[in-house]
């Protein structure tokens, strides 16, 4: 499906770039080297501001980012520490998360304040969802003339990242946009091809009048990943000698398992004022979602490290789809803000084709799980002067006990100074796979009927000032899900693997987790010296809740113009480091992250080198990682198993067009 809306969108694309009305003059990206970049939040009127008239120069502030939540930005041309941070696989800074040896592969979690919640059951196989794009990761534009951002990384041995997108304004009122991010790397160790695709396609749409505003967008996304389950002897990998510094030599746990997951989504929102002119309005709101998942492991050559199975190969599917929609009435005054009174339908079947039956006959797994949850709620939002602040509280209608109470403010005292806080209380369903697990392992297929909701509350407060951003959260979790290996060695299997048992689990105490973060940056001359420190800390009677005690990235670079300013330089180095902890394992059969308490990793230095360089909108860099591989020692893990990437040389690109 993906390959013919492709093909349909290559062949209406020059219709769409002729419709598209032609603006004299061109960006004038000289004169906004580091043009300026804000974040407001917008009503209905703002959200959809029209391009710019026909006789103007289109300057980059035309070219407008939208998200779902209405949060606008502007296109970032400029060559900043903060864009070095973005030059990776999932397009975000990832401080706190910690990468496996090859691109398009899973990441371990460091910071915990990372994680969000949803009070709605999910699918689960979170490890495969770093890369997956959300709704709110899609964003919606509007701009002046045809705008196309194209990114180039080349990634483990042979393979590259591209990650292309264009987007054109029609007409005033209606934008299109398309876009494909595509991973195809090798690897360097046995059986670890990851080749990822991520399909979107969408617009917005506003009457003239702005009293009608709708966003829309599907997207077709696969995940796939040659799965070999770490390596067999560290030992061997730590000893930094021939021929084992050739990873391939090392030998892993699975030399033909697979893992994929495919997800296809069709989402739709749109908003109706009754009266554009009277302050005093009523606003209609519709959302609709409509998302199919499946997660599939293919093993050829079942293997000891999950014990016994009912075949020989291996081939466990998951499938899930849903359906969600919302429809609110809101009532909106420029003084007292907007306040929505909304109603929720939430309808999920997840389910396999084959049921266990125990011994004597009788059903011991089923093979699915269905159900319908309906929501009331309201939400109110405020915006005025330098103020923002929302408030949400929901509750179910059926009988799912589901609750959530999510209250936030914002108070900009400039550009350069603002606070946050925010307020979170949530009553969440379990996630589907803890209750339902089917297997040709023999110990991988289970029922829980049992589970209670996971109870959250967490208090966040960010401050960002003009000498240091810094952030607390504090969050308390009762009735915590996670999942744990059960598996007692008392025997050593045949072919010396040890054997996982992972088995989904809930704790019945409370967890307590404090963080605190703080980024700084220093400058003097062209030299900076740009910090990010986060200290965390769990209090919990067992190790359910592992993170590191201390996270740190600290980079020191050079920045200046060369050839009369016709290009922009920037070079240093990032060091990072994580305290050492019981992190959690992964288990590709049931693509989740597990609680281990027998191997520590971490304590070692991550040293990068960089050179940036920018001429107009074109951006390239030059990235030596982890070059100190070698040099301090063969000891870097990502999670027990599975060693953290060698010494690599990366390049890439970045290309903005705006015509």
């Amino acid at each position: 499906m993906q390959r013919i809306l492709i093909s349909v969108f290559l062949l209406l694309l020059p219709a769409l770039l002729f419709s598209q009305e032609k603006k004299k003059g061109r960006l004038n990206s000289q004169s906004k080297q580091a043009p300026i970049r804000s974040v407001e939040r917008t009503d209905n009127d703002r959200d959809q501001e029209p391009s710019q008239a026909s006789d103007t120069i289109a300057t980059v502030d035309m070219y407008k980012i939208i998200t779902i939540e209405r949060d606008t930005t502007i296109v970032d041309t400029s060559l900043t520490i903060q864009w070095e941070y973005r030059n990776n696989y999932l397009r975000k800074d990832n401080f706190g998360l910690l990468a496996f040896p090859n691109d398009g592969q899973t990441y371990n979690t460091l910071d915990y304040g990372l994680t969000k919640f949803n009070p709605f059951p999910e699918f689960g196989f979170r490890a495969k969802h770093f890369s997956y794009q959300e709704v709110e990761d899609i964003n919606y534009y509007n701009v002046a003339t045809p705008y196309t951002d194209l990114f180039y990384r080349s990634t483990q041995q042979q393979g590259q990242i591209l990650d292309a997108l264009i987007t054109v304004n029609t007409s005033e009122n209606l934008n299109l946009f398309v876009g494909y991010k595509g991973i195809r790397s090798i690897g360097k160790y046995i059986n670890s091809i990851s080749s990822n695709g991520n399909f979107r396609i969408g617009g917005s749409y506003n009457t003239a009048n702005k009293r009608y505003v709708l966003k829309t967008h599907f997207t077709g996304q696969d995940l796939s990943n040659q799965e070999n389950g770490g390596i067999l002897r560290p030992d061997y990998f730590e000893s930094g000698e021939e021929p084992y510094t050739n990873r391939e030599r090392l030998e892993v746990y699975f030399t033909d398992a697979t893992s994929i997951m495919k997800g296809n989504r069709f989402f739709v929102d749109h908003t109706f004022r009754l009266n554009k002119d009277n302050p005093n309005s009523l606003v209609f709101h519709h959302r609709f979602n409509y998302e199919t998942k499946f997660y599939e492991y293919t093993q050829p050559t079942r293997s000891n490290r999950f014990g016994a199975s009912y075949t020989t190969s291996i081939n466990n599917k998951t499938r899930y789809n849903m359906m969600y929609n919302m429809v609110g009435a809101a009532y909106s005054n420029e003084n007292i803000g907007m306040l929505e009174f909304y109603v929720e339908d939430y309808n999920y079947n997840y389910f396999y084709r084959t049921i266990i039956l125990n011994p004597d006959g009788s059903l011991g797994i089923p093979n699915a799980i269905n159900d319908r949850i309906n929501t009331y709620g309201a939400r109110y939002t405020y915006q005025k002067d330098k103020l923002k602040g929302s408030a949400l509280i929901s509750n179910s209608i059926t009988d799912q006990s589901l609750a959530n109470i999510d209250v936030s403010a914002r108070y900009d005292f400039d550009e350069k100074n603002s606070v946050t806080a925010r307020y979170q209380n949530m009553n969440k369903l379990p996630n589907l796979n803890f209750r339902l697990y089917q297997s040709d392992y023999k110990a991988y297929n289970w029922y829980r009927d049992d589970l209670k909701n996971e109870k959250i509350n967490s208090f966040e407060i960010e401050a960002k000032t003009k000498w240091v951003d810094a952030s607390v959260q504090y969050t308390i979790l009762n009735d915590h899900l996670y999942f744990r290996n059960e598996f007692v060695n008392t025997i050593t299997a045949p072919d010396n693997i040890d054997t996982l048992y992972v088995k989904p689990r809930q704790y019945g105490n409370t967890i307590n987790y404090f963080s605190a973060k703080v980024g700084r940056e220093f400058r003097v001359w062209r030299f900076a010296l740009d910090n990010t420190v986060l200290y965390q800390k769990v209090d919990q009677q067992d190790k359910i809740l592992n993170v590191p005690e201390f996270v740190t990235r600290n980079t020191l670079y050079y920045s200046q113009y060369l050839f009369k300013r016709a290009l922009f330089l920037q070079t240093g180095f990032t060091f990072q480091y994580f305290t050492k902890y019981y992190g959690n394992d992964y288990n590709p059969l049931i693509g989740e992250f597990f609680v281990q308490e027998e191997k520590e990793f971490g304590g070692f230095p991550l040293i990068d080198f960089f050179i940036n360089a920018k001429i107009k909108e074109f951006r390239m860099f030059l990235r030596a990682e982890h070059f100190n591989s070698s040099m301090t020692g063969y000891d870097f893990y990502s999670a027990p198993n599975v060693p953290y990437r060698d010494f690599t040389v990366r390049f890439g690109v970045i290309w903005d067009f705006f015509s």
